[in-house]
């Protein structure tokens, strides 16, 4: 089982199932709403249960999506595909060790000016999920 939170503790979370492999998100929406890319393993939701429930603030982020952050710290928690059983969970937010492992980049046509993208997984300029 998969254990993860907030930075403050006041939202927290188990993942009984199984976790996909960490996608990179390099989206403007991304850079925008958490100051970098993302890194973003998902879950069903029927394998995740959240504790804290009341401070877990939903952002509907665009049309088609929204993002889970910690209404008292801040911290970028779920993002999620309106109609969606899935829910993706930032990497960064799980409890070690995750057992988790690095798969590709996306939207990399949008990333920023600063890095380069050099640890030989594959890129895509948009999305491969879609």
């Amino acid at each position: 089982m998969a254990k993860g939170s907030c930075h403050c503790g006041a939202v927290s979370f188990d993942v009984s199932g199984e976790l996909r492999k960490v996608i990179y998100c390099h989206c403007e929406q991304c850079r925008k709403q958490t100051g970098h890319f993302v890194a973003a393993t998902s879950a069903a939701d029927k394998d995740i249960e959240i504790h804290g429930g009341e401070s877990l603030t939903w952002y509907a982020a665009s049309e088609t999506a929204k993002r889970g952050f910690c209404s008292h710290c801040g911290s970028a928690l779920f993002w999620k595909s309106n109609g969606s059983d899935k829910t993706s969970i930032m990497a960064g937010s799980l409890e070690k060790p995750t057992g988790l492992v690095a798969d590709r980049h996306i939207y990399v046509a949008d990333k920023g000016d600063y890095y380069e993208i050099c640890d030989g997984l594959p890129v895509f300029a948009q999305s491969d999920l879609i």
